[in-house]
C-alpha cells in the first residue's frame, strides 16, 4: 500500500484549470481498484492519495497518467507501508 502527497508547485489558477481531467482519471483508478481514498491537503496546498497497487513500479505508471503530473502543477512524494492493523471495515487491506 502506498500514501502519494501532492504538493502544488503552481498557482491554484493553473490547478483549477485541469481540475476535471484530474477528477476523471481519479475515478478511472477506484474503478480498477488502485486508489481506496483521496482528497484536498488542508490548507488546499496539495492533495493525498491512499493507493492499493503491487508495486512502486506499478505506482509510478499510474501517477504518469495524472493530468496534474503531466502538466507540471504538483510534486509527488511516495511512501510504502504495510497495513498490519485496520479497522474491520478495512480489513482487506492488512498484510502479515
Amino acid at each position: 500500500m502506498f500514501v502519494v502527497s501532492l504538493t502544488y508547485v503552481c498557482e491554484m489558477s493553473e490547478v483549477e484549470k485541469y481540475l476535471d481531467a484530474h477528477i476523471d482519471y481519479l475515478e478511472k483508478e477506484y474503478k480498477k481498484g488502485s486508489f481506496i481514498a483521496s482528497g484536498r491537503k488542508v490548507p488546499r496546498i496539495g492533495g493525498v492519495i491512499l493507493a492499493n497497487v503491487d508495486s512502486l513500479e506499478q505506482l509510478t505508471q499510474i501517477l504518469d497518467d495524472d493530468p496534474f503530473k503531466q502538466h507540471g502543477l504538483a510534486e509527488y512524494e511516495v511512501t510504502e507501508f504495510i497495513p498490519s492493523k485496520t479497522s474491520k471495515e478495512l480489513d482487506f487491506l492488512r498484510q502479515q
